[in-house]
């Protein structure tokens, strides 16, 4: 008699688990991101290095989200950061569950300053130490694979469709 409620409580318990498991990993809801931009990384002689998709943060608030929540994200795809002015720039990565690499971009379509694999969910201050007009952020790894280095130029259309 023990050992049958033993093995039921047991049993209880083991199923009870279950269901807080696919709890928390449904509670980890991938953002949905539109891309609505294209982004080209180009040489200083204007030859194509490698392309990508991406989502538009051009307003307060789609900057502030950035890629806040958001668990995976294609290889060629990332998010550019749209801002009015040149000015030293600073991110972070809180509530971001993604390494990335971070692309600042002067007004003149230069890249100025690169911070690779940056630390998921860290509250340390990335800066772009030079002035940057946009911010473009690929998945961790994209620019080492595609030889994109701080000097090269980037080129980008966004989609009409894009409010």
């Amino acid at each position: 008699m023990y050992r049958y409620l033993l093995f039921m409580i047991c049993l209880g318990m083991i199923s009870c688990s279950s269901p807080d498991k696919e709890k928390t990993a449904s509670s980890q809801s991938n953002r949905q991101l539109e891309f609505t931009a294209d982004v080209q990384f180009l040489r200083t002689d204007q030859t194509v290095i490698s392309k990508i998709e991406a989502a538009v943060a051009d307003t307060d608030e789609l900057r502030s989200a950035g890629l806040m929540d958001v668990y995976t994200l294609p290889e060629d795809s990332g998010m550019i950061f749209l801002f009015d002015n040149n000015r030293p720039r600073s991110f972070w990565m809180a509530n971001t569950p993604l390494s990335l690499d971070i692309l600042f971009v002067n007004s003149d379509m230069e890249i100025v300053r690169i911070h690779r694999n940056t630390t998921p969910y860290s509250q340390e201050s990335i800066e772009s130490d030079r002035p940057a007009k946009y911010v473009i952020e690929v998945n961790a790894g994209y620019t080492v694979r595609n030889d994109i280095t701080e000097g090269h130029l980037v080129e980008f259309n966004i989609s009409s469709t894009a409010q």
